[in-house]
């Protein structure tokens, strides 16, 4: 009986303790499922993902045809190697077949990819039960993960990227490793001639760049700081981003604020706030807004949420006029963080 930890799962993969047996991937990270499974395949089959003794199997297939993951399981190799079958979509529904297995896998590496399983669920408590069972959970990227993939990515490819490229990425991608690797894959081809990527490279390949800098002028106003609010401006503005939605995002983003506080000073902390709230915040922007929640009064945030309000009114009245009244309404809530 084997059920790795989330952290214990590269380094299974890596070395394997067993090369036969039932292989369960599975979790919420569909993604990073099939990468490990994709891995765990290539190790039993020698790197040869097109060899004869490899059989892959859709889960609905083994549901009509009941026997078959056995029958192939425990058909001989003409070249007498490893016979490696894996299953994409499996489910409870293959638990008949695979207790068959389970005392005497014949050799056989059986590899499923299924989603996220809760413990009672049949087909994890069949795998975590047996032997000759593995069972791999599959977890979305952590910060700590997302770095670390990130510098490996480039180191092993070469490429010199500047100090912020990685941090940068942490703020742009999410957690769906799928995605991750897709993103990287790009910029890994970007650079392949030049070898250097840069955090400017990262936004123009990488970034929704209208939502990343919203992000940025909100936090730099509601931090104090006026040199990166005015960075950040300046790049929304180069973008021909929406002044009146500029406006309307830092109004919400205050009045959340505002709504956030409430709670706190009802007796909850920022960081079980932060947790609780639906959809939870990108957890690159978690510190600076529980600094930002630890700063504002509710008294402060009412008069930032009074004077974007009104400049919202002056800016639809003066459209000619309106960068210059979202900077200044902006500036002066920034300044007003500052006084905190």
């Amino acid at each position: 009986m084997t059920a790795l930890k989330a952290h214990e799962v590269e380094r299974f993969v890596n070395r394997p303790d067993t090369t036969e047996g039932i292989f369960l991937v599975y979790g919420p990270d569909a993604g990073l499922v099939r990468e490990v499974a994709q891995k765990l395949t290539r190790q039993f089959v020698g790197g040869d993902v097109g060899s004869m003794n490899l059989v892959t199997l859709e889960g609905a297939d083994v549901d009509a045809d009941p026997g078959r993951l056995v029958v192939e399981a425990k058909t001989s190799s003409l070249f007498g190697d490893k016979r490696v079958v894996r299953v994409r979509g499996a489910g409870k529904s293959l638990v008949t077949d695979l207790s068959d297995l389970l005392d005497d896998p014949g050799g056989a590496a059986i590899v499923l990819e299924a989603g996220n399983l809760a413990p009672r669920d049949p087909l994890r408590a069949l795998v975590e039960g047996a032997k000759s069972g593995r069972a791999l959970p599959c977890y979305p990227d952590s910060e700590e993960t997302l770095l670390r993939l990130v510098d490996e990515t480039f180191s092993k490819a070469g490429i010199r990227a500047a100090p912020d490229v990685a941090t940068t990425l942490r703020d742009t991608l999410g957690n769906d490793r799928e995605i991750t690797r897709r993103e990287l894959e790009k910029l890994l081809l970007f650079a392949d001639a030049t070898k250097v990527l840069t955090r400017n490279d990262v936004l123009t390949l990488c970034a929704d760049n209208a939502a990343l800098v919203v992000d940025e002028i909100v936090d730099a106003a509601g931090t104090g700081h006026a040199a990166r609010l005015d960075e950040a401006l300046d790049r929304a503005l180069a973008a021909s981003v929406n002044p009146q939605q500029l406006l309307a995002s830092a109004l919400l983003h205050f009045s959340t604020l505002r709504r956030w506080r409430a709670e706190v000073d009802a007796g909850r902390s920022t960081r079980d706030v932060l947790e609780s709230v639906k959809p939870r915040p990108h957890f690159s922007r978690k510190s600076v807004l529980e600094q930002q929640l630890r700063l504002w009064s509710d008294e402060a945030l009412g008069a930032a949420c009074e004077r974007l309000h009104l400049a919202t009114a002056d800016a639809r009245k003066r459209y000619a006029v309106q960068e210059t009244i979202v900077s200044r309404a902006l500036l002066a809530v920034c300044m007003m963080a500052t006084e905190r």
